[in-house]
């Protein structure tokens, strides 16, 4: 009787750990770099962030994302008065598991009027672009940025199951 007790509680105890182990866990990871800037990634909805042309793999959406480059910066540099704010345009491609890949062109703001869009549509997600750095200086310009670009961006749920743009 014993014996059968022994053997029934391991069963028990084996069967509760392989469940455990299958239970998904969504990780947030908040990093501090050298600029003291926040970052919180792969949390549904928070920002991701990407060097220039980093790579990364987002086990959560099962979405490959490259941060190719960026098109246009005309963006108003610091302490400079401007008539208009300007804008960043960023390629950021994404490839979902058993899609092709399809390069998005990212705005940091809407204008229809431009053709600039912060947000587009993939395999039933939103991608939107939060933040782009560094902000470009009155000295230097948006020339002298090239290559030290990061960017931000948001992934949420909902967007079209296809992979219109």
């Amino acid at each position: 009787m014993l014996h059968k007790i022994i053997v029934l509680s391991l069963g028990l105890l084996f069967l509760t750990n392989c469940n455990a182990q299958k239970e998904t866990k969504t990780s947030t990871k908040v990093n501090v770099d050298k600029t003291g800037v926040t970052k919180i990634t792969n949390k549904d909805g928070e920002i991701i962030y990407l060097n220039e042309g980093e790579n990364k793999f987002l086990k959560e959406y099962q979405m490959n994302v490259t941060f190719k480059g960026v098109s246009e910066d005309s963006r108003c540099p610091k302490d400079v008065n401007c008539i208009w704010a300007g804008v960043a345009v960023v390629q950021v491609e994404v490839m979902g598991a058993a899609t092709r890949p399809m390069t998005l062109n990212l705005a940091s703001l809407d204008n229809k009027g431009r053709n600039y869009n912060q947000s587009a549509q993939f395999n039933g997600y939103t991608i939107s672009l939060a933040d782009v750095q560094p902000y470009p200086g009155a000295e230097e310009g948006a020339k002298a940025l090239n290559g030290k670009y990061k960017i931000g961006i948001t992934i949420k749920k909902g967007g079209e199951d296809s992979t219109k743009k």
